[in-house]
């Protein structure tokens, strides 16, 4: 796509999301990988174990969504509460990349913007075998944006904010220098053998304080508002729709 300081749409399409900067080709999002436990405080809130190598899972790309749209939790997420936040740093990559090394990772991305892992816990943890990607994958479950702002523009990753509020309050304070592995390291060590493609996003994990881990839990309902703030980025925000 090129170098620009400008920031990059991200635009809803009818097979997922697309990033679009001025009057170049719009990047399709080709696949989206999230890192679980990437902040030590978040494993210890759930009584986890802290990963020593990337703990990785896939998001189905139809999850993606965007700024202002709504968070729509289905019906076979309504039977009980389970419904949380996760708010992260997204990287866009934005020249395809396989085998890099850490110093030359972040030559291939595109930039960054706010996330949100929306996790319906008992599909993750307990209906689909242990594996994640169920309980991540519903559709709207992964809001992106409000825009992505260049890499160019952030050279270190590693020195933002991460906040998340739901109904103005608090929920997550966090930062990236806290993350056990880099952005660098992560985007280094997914490519080995394998080819990231232009137009796929990572999400670098989360800052403790999700909803599980609170005393009593805290789960999403029906009408609250979420949203994702990182220095430099802007604000996410998405309103929970109960179908």
């Amino acid at each position: 796509m090129g170098t620009t300081t400008e920031t990059i749409k991200i635009n809803k399409t009818a097979i997922g999301v697309e990033f679009v900067a001025g009057a170049r080709t719009p990047i399709p999002l080709r696949y989206i990988i999230g890192i679980g436990r990437n902040y030590a405080e978040h494993a210890r809130e759930q009584a986890a174990d802290v990963p020593e190598r990337p703990m990785v899972f896939a998001k189905n790309p139809m999850a993606a969504s965007v700024n202002a749209a709504d968070i729509v939790v289905p019906h076979v997420c309504q039977d009980r509460e389970q419904v949380d936040w996760e708010a992260e740093l997204a990287v866009v990559i934005g020249r395809d990349a396989c085998d890099v090394s850490v110093d030359a990772a972040l030559s291939h991305v595109l930039g960054y913007c706010c996330a949100n892992d929306v996790s319906a816990r008992w599909w993750q943890k307990e209906g689909a075998g242990g594996q994640f990607c169920r309980g991540k994958s519903f559709d709207t479950f992964c809001p992106l944006g409000p825009h992505i702002v260049p890499a160019t523009s952030i050279t270190d990753p590693q020195s933002l904010r991460v906040i998340c509020r739901v109904n103005g309050a608090v929920m997550q304070d966090g930062h990236t220098r806290d993350m056990i592995f880099s952005v660098a390291r992560l985007v280094s060590d997914l490519s080995q053998g394998t080819t990231l493609l232009a137009g796929t996003v990572i999400l670098t994990g989360t800052p403790s304080g999700v909803g599980m881990a609170r005393k009593p839990p805290v789960w999403l309902k029906h009408g609250d508002i979420v949203e994702v703030e990182i220095d430099r980025i802007g604000v996410l925000r998405n309103r929970v729709r109960f179908e």
